[in-house]
């Protein structure tokens, strides 16, 4: 996985002048906090000025004139979905590409969320999905998301510095 989500990352980042990484999920559901968990990581290690990190949780819908006042030229959007893979899976594709995409507890379909940036900003969106293990209600994150959250956060630092 790394090698090559780390080259995918760079060639769809290649032309970025400004980046917003929006990390989305549900802290309650165990796996599907690992969103959340990359990009609150990310903060910590991310000091370019051309980035931008927000914890959406569960309604990313809330962030849209947020992410809008950014004008990002890339949106990747960071989130637990049921890719039909092994727990810690990590899946990166444009989110135009995305049918039938079982993500995450939010309200708002990602594809509508990304129509909508897509239109009023004319930036790249893409998602990297990341397949939960286990998702009950109280459950802590799962050991193997939590390395794979450690594994996503280490690219992305690297790339985004």
């Amino acid at each position: 996985m790394p090698q090559d989500l780390e080259s995918k990352l760079l060639s769809w980042l290649g032309d970025a002048r400004r980046i917003v990484v929006v990390g989305v999920g549900n802290e309650l559901r165990g796996d599907d906090s690992v969103g959340i968990r990359v990009t609150r990581q990310l903060k910590t290690t991310s000091d370019s000025r051309r980035v931008s990190i927000l914890e959406a949780e569960t309604v990313p819908e809330n962030y849209l004139g947020t992410i809008e006042q950014l004008d990002p030229s890339h949106v990747l959007v960071i989130d637990a979905a049921e890719i039909g893979l092994e727990p810690g899976s990590v899946v990166f594709t444009e989110l135009s590409e995305v049918h039938g995409l079982t993500v995450s507890t939010h309200n708002l379909p990602l594809s509508v969320f990304a129509e909508y940036l897509r239109r009023v900003t004319g930036a790249k969106i893409a998602l990297l999905a990341i397949q939960p293990g286990n998702v009950e209600f109280g459950a802590d994150l799962t050991e193997r998301l939590r390395k794979v959250s450690a594994e996503v956060v280490k690219i992305l630092s690297e790339i985004l510095s």
